[in-house]
C-alpha cells in the first residue's frame, strides 16, 4: 500500500511539475527561459513518466487483487482502474510524444528567438495534456478518499453467495 501512496503522489507531482513549466513556457517572452522549460519537461517525461505510471497502475492492481477492495467489486475502485489505465496509456504516448515534439522545436532554434510558427500548437499541447493528467488523478484521489457509490451488483450477489473469495458479506 505504501509503494502504491508513494507512486501515486509521485506521478501526480511530476504533472504538477509539468504543469508549471507548460505554463512557464506558454507565457514566457524569454527564448532562453522557453528552451530551458521545454528541456526540462523533456528530461522529467523521459525519466519518470513510464516508471511512475507503470508503478502506480501496477501496485494498483496488486492492491485490488490482494485485499477485499478487489479490482471490481466497487465501483470507486473499477473507476480507479480505468482512470489510471487511460491516463498512463495518455502519459506515456501523448504526453511523451508532446514533450519530445517540443524539445525538438526548441533544439532546432538553439540561440536567439524562437518563432511561435515553430512552436505551433505544441505550446498549448504541453498544457493541456498535463492539465488533464492532472485532472484524472485528482479524480482517483477523491474516490480513494470518499469511497462512492458501494458494491457492484454482481459482486455483491457473488459474496453473499460464498463465490468472492475474501468479500465477507
Amino acid at each position: 500500500m505504501v509503494l502504491h501512496v508513494v507512486a501515486s503522489v509521485s506521478w501526480l507531482a511530476l504533472m504538477l511539475c509539468l504543469l508549471t513549466l507548460a505554463v512557464t513556457a506558454l507565457t514566457t517572452g524569454d527564448a532562453d527561459r522557453l528552451r530551458t522549460a521545454y528541456r526540462a519537461m523533456g528530461m522529467l517525461g523521459d525519466a519518470l513518466v513510464l516508471p511512475l505510471s507503470l508503478l502506480t497502475f501496477l501496485s494498483g492492481v496488486a492492491l485490488g487483487l490482494g485485499t477485499s477492495w478487489g479490482l471490481f467489486r466497487y465501483y470507486w475502485v473499477s473507476t480507479k482502474f480505468w482512470l489510471t489505465l487511460a491516463a498512463m496509456a495518455a502519459s506515456v504516448f501523448a504526453l511523451t510524444a508532446r514533450l519530445h515534439d517540443a524539445v525538438r522545436v526548441v533544439d532546432a532554434h538553439p540561440s536567439g528567438p524562437i518563432p511561435a510558427a515553430a512552436l505551433g500548437f505544441i505550446r498549448y499541447n504541453t498544457v493541456i495534456v498535463p492539465a488533464v493528467a492532472l485532472s484524472l488523478y485528482l479524480v482517483n484521489v477523491i474516490l480513494s478518499v470518499y469511497k462512492p457509490w458501494g458494491r457492484r451488483r454482481a459482486a455483491a450477489a457473488g459474496a453473499r453467495q460464498g463465490r468472492i473469495p475474501g468479500a465477507g458479506a
